[in-house]
């Protein structure tokens, strides 16, 4: 065993200590624990000889505590309450009571739907802390798989080995536009409409099945995209896009609340589809945690 943990005396002589000075008495002390009061004794006296310092000033009329002992005594009680605390905390954890859960999200799930997800969690279960990073699809599958998050919000390409998925979106992307653009007041339009229109997308390695698809809808459209910058996360591209340099894909769940510098418009004809999933790695046992959080999130029931 390490040097480190090695100690010369047992957990019994430090609870053994502390009762003794806090009675002040051995007798009551050894009642109190219910063991004969010679051993009791005996163990004092063991730690004292361990810690080569004299813990307890022995009197005819009881028992006083050195500045030794007080020292000690004032280390070892908040170790010693968290032991005791120890039991319910671990019935707590197993029952999903408490714990720690480590989330990653993209942009689409951050503004569909997590907040109420994350609402209802911290309702139902206030003890348990969510540890939330937004993340780009290929770095949340690369963490899940290493056990760096326990679940992720992304957007798959097609299945991945050992991580568990559940469907949560999937909506045809429309357009985001400038308000000074040409075609910002037409309500619907066609991706052949934005032809000479620059587009802000964002780079293929961080969702490769999003990207392509938009690039199939372009060529369904008979027109070449002009790409004027990758950016992520995705609510730079937003900026981007009021800032009037190019347009570029939303779904019309992520519309529902824009500034009055952009405007959303629905395509008709090709368009990308956007794919959001929770996905989480399978563990036995399952986390009792990650089990709510999935829960309340309509994963699993």
């Amino acid at each position: 065993m390490p040097a480190e943990y090695q100690f010369p005396f047992e957990l019994r002589h430090l609870v053994y200590f502390r009762e003794v000075a806090r009675q002040l008495h051995f007798r009551k002390a050894a009642e109190t624990l219910g063991v004969a009061q010679p051993a009791l004794s005996r163990a004092v006296a063991q730690l004292e000889t361990a810690l080569n310092a004299d813990l307890l000033n022995r009197t005819r009329r009881g028992v006083e505590v050195t500045p030794a002992g007080r020292l000690l005594l004032d280390r070892i009680e908040p170790q010693l309450r968290a032991l005791a605390m120890l039991p319910a905390e671990l019935q707590a954890l197993a029952e999903g009571q408490v714990g720690h859960v480590r989330v990653a999200f993209t942009g689409l799930a951050m503004a569909t739907v997590l907040p109420p997800i994350i609402r209802e969690f911290h309702r139902r279960h206030p003890k348990i802390r969510l540890e939330l990073t937004e993340s780009p699809t290929s770095a949340q599958l690369a963490a899940l798989l290493a056990g760096d998050i326990a679940c992720g919000f992304f957007h798959p390409d097609a299945a991945t080995p050992g991580v568990r998925t559940h469907v949560l979106l999937r909506e045809r992307n429309g357009i985001l536009l400038p308000a000074a653009h040409p075609l910002a007041k037409t309500a619907t339009l066609r991706l052949r409409d934005l032809a000479a229109t620059p587009f802000v997308l964002f780079p293929r390695t961080h969702n490769p099945g999003f990207y392509d698809r938009i690039l199939a809808a372009f060529a369904s459209a008979g027109i070449t995209p002009r790409i004027a910058e990758e950016v992520w996360p995705r609510a730079n591209g937003i900026g981007l896009v009021r800032a009037g340099l190019g347009a570029t894909f939303m779904t019309p769940s992520e519309a529902r609340h824009l500034p009055p510098e952009i405007s959303f418009h629905p395509l008709t004809g090709p368009a990308p589809e956007s794919r959001l999933v929770l996905g989480w790695r399978q563990s036995i046992p399952p986390d009792p945690a990650l089990t709510a959080f999935l829960t309340i999130a309509g994963a699993i029931t």
